[in-house]
């Protein structure tokens, strides 16, 4: 009557070892450690950039407790804070020998310290939000208005495009504040112009001024243009930031809008407060620029005097190439890049797509240029870097652009994700900075775990001596509970936060609820006479319907806060849902399991240590007959 078949046991017990084993890693802590990742479009982070950090770290004295090679950089671990900072000042003497021209990103960071064979079986701690880490907090505020006047430049240039295309002669194109201004001699060709613009540009808003041979076209963006222009640029500058941050090896990154125009940068476990400042308000652009091949050109400005309106870079190859400072065409029209591979010669490529201005741009300037070399720059803090210099082969038209020939596959991804990165859409400045020290985050790890600690230990002093022995098994249960939970937290890698260990104290409090159930049930059964190996399988059967009821009652709720919550709502909504569900399982089926264990074999069972069982007009004990 009270016997698991062998599989359900076996279930218990791998859930109980996998528990225990994905909960180990949080308890082993975290090492200070260096993180060395690239700086710059053109440089990557190799094997080779890991044997030099370790030849230079080696050549300084400086002992280590491991260095590994990930996606993020070189991160090499050490035994205390202080051999961490010599080795920071070590490496970035060897990586940046150029501090005005920095090459690499070096920068302090916390790795965990679990040994390998957790790591390699994927058990990671949890990573721990702001508030129990440390770290830094950014409050930054977008631009918007810059966002709407580098539109309007880019809009300008397809005024241009289009009054040439339409034949339409003008007296000069330019912006003047929120607005731009076509300038005409002619009543006739400024009409022809206004519906050209209308068809073409249906974001603006185009009103005649001006008489006699002084006639303009005034263009405004409409007031929905505007808003979409500002929401499409905060997403921008979300999706750019992450892609920054990856620099410093920040796990879990907070990275979120707030109001309209402002984000929330969120990183736990910074130290170096200074380079993420750095890396935060970087304005890179992405430009598209033809190669001066004149002959002797190169020579010249190799010679310190290069010819007027062009520029001196250097290719990923090392080879020096001169570029014309004209831009013809940025990054704000491009859409999409994607690696992949030529279809012809079956090399790695990659594949661009660009809006309708830009693919009128590039068509005319493909055919116009056939043979001759481009060069695609990254520019940041007022520095240039050359992604790619392709030759063009032929006119390309129809927006779809491929980049091939000498690039490995490796190379081919490394630039498409340069190219879809791309720059911020608006300028945004720093406008709120909070550090919070490790020393207070290490607090309040420390109250939190002493308020779920107290508690537990409440619930089970409580349990054990009104439930005896059905007592003891409930606090199993509930420990079991907590293992499951805090494995499931560090297998899913959730961050926890303040908020979340008070879901976790909650679900504690409720989850014991349910052995209660179970065991008035189980009472409930005895005072009606019932033999105790019925009572303990009815007590069961007919809780779990009230258990089922009450958990899916309340996982409402808290899917409701998932849903609907943002910030510290969210993260206690996470651990609570995950809560409800580890806690069904384990005081109904962990708890089971270990009563059949202790009760279920026994044929002739005449008792069972479950409290007082009050019965009308008597008194008995625990030993219910």
């Amino acid at each position: 009557m009270n016997r698991y078949p062998l599989w359900k046991y076996l279930t218990v017990a791998i859930a109980l070892v996998l528990g225990f084993i994905y909960t180990l890693p949080n308890f082993f802590g975290e090492s200070p450690a260096v993180q060395v990742s690239s700086a710059k479009a053109t440089i990557k982070v190799d094997d080779k950039t890991l044997a030099r950090a370790e030849t230079a770290l080696k050549a300084a004295g400086i002992a280590h407790d491991g260095i590994q090679l990930d996606f993020n950089g070189v991160k090499t671990r050490f035994k205390d804070t202080d051999t961490q900072l010599k080795a920071k000042d070590t490496l970035e003497k060897a990586f940046n020998p150029d501090a005005a021209d920095p090459q690499y990103v070096v920068a302090l960071n916390l790795l965990t310290a679990s040994p390998a064979w957790l790591t390699g079986l994927h058990a990671l701690p949890m990573y721990l939000g702001l508030d129990l880490r440390g770290g830094v907090h950014f409050l930054l505020q977008v631009d918007m208005k810059g966002a709407l006047t580098k539109r309007l430049d880019s809009t300008g240039a397809d005024l241009r495009t289009l009054m040439r295309d339409k034949n339409l002669r003008h007296a000069g194109i330019g912006r003047e504040g929120d607005r731009l201004v076509v300038k005409f001699r002619e009543a006739e060709v400024r009409d022809k112009a206004r519906n050209a613009i209308a068809d073409s540009q249906p974001d603006l808003l185009v009103v005649d001024q001006g008489e006699g041979s002084d006639l303009k076209l005034v263009a405004t963006l409409k007031p929905e243009a505007q808003k979409r222009i500002g929401e499409f640029a905060l997403k921008q500058n979300i999706t750019t930031l992450h892609n920054r941050i990856n620099e410093l090896g920040v796990a879990e990154p907070v990275i979120q809008q707030q109001g309209a125009d402002r984000i929330v940068v969120q990183l736990p476990g910074v130290q170096d407060t200074a380079k993420a400042k750095d890396i935060l308000g970087r304005t890179a652009t992405l430009e598209i620029r033809m190669v001066d091949d004149t002959p002797g050109a190169l020579e010249a400005a190799l010679a310190g005097n290069p010819p007027f309106g062009t520029e001196a870079y250097t290719e990923r190859g090392g080879q020096p190439l001169l570029v014309k400072k004209q831009v013809v065409l940025t990054g704000d029209r491009l859409t999409d890049a994607q690696p992949g591979f030529d279809n012809q010669t079956h090399e790695p490529a990659v594949h661009l797509t660009l809006d309708s201005a830009g693919a009128r741009i590039f068509k005319d300037i493909t055919r116009e240029n056939v043979g001759k070399r481009m060069a695609i720059l990254l520019i940041e803090k007022g520095k240039g870097e050359v992604v790619t210099a392709p030759v063009i082969r032929s006119e390309i038209g129809g927006g779809r652009v491929q980049i091939s020939g000498r690039m490995s596959t490796m190379e081919a991804n490394d630039t498409a994700l340069l190219l879809r990165a791309g720059s911020l859409a608006a300028p945004m400045e720093i406008i709120e900075e909070r550090t919070i020290g490790p020393s207070l985050g290490a607090d309040n790890i420390k109250k939190g775990f002493h308020s779920t600690l107290w508690g537990f230990a409440a619930i089970a002093l409580f349990m054990v001596a009104y439930y005896q022995i059905f007592g003891v098994i409930s606090v199993i249960a509930l420990a079991s509970n907590l293992l499951f939970l805090v494995a499931i937290l560090s297998l899913l890698q959730a961050t926890l936060t303040l908020p979340g260990i008070a879901a976790i104290a909650l679900t504690l409090g409720m989850a014991i609820d349910a052995n209660v159930l179970i065991n008035e049930r189980v009472r409930e059964e005895l005072r009606a006479g019932m033999p105790p190996q019925a009572a303990i399988a009815a007590g069961y059967e007919r809780a779990f319907g009230t258990i089922l009821d009450s958990n899916v009652t309340t996982l409402i709720a808290g899917l409701a806060l998932l849903i609907f919550g943002s910030g510290p709502v969210r993260g206690f909504a996470v651990v609570h849902c995950l809560g409800i569900l580890t806690s069904i399982f384990s005081a109904v089926v962990v708890s089971r399991a270990l009563v059949n264990l202790f009760y279920g074999r026994q044929k002739k069972l005449t008792k069972v240590a479950i409290g007082q069982v009050w019965k009308a007009g008597i008194t008995t004990t625990a030993d219910a007959k």
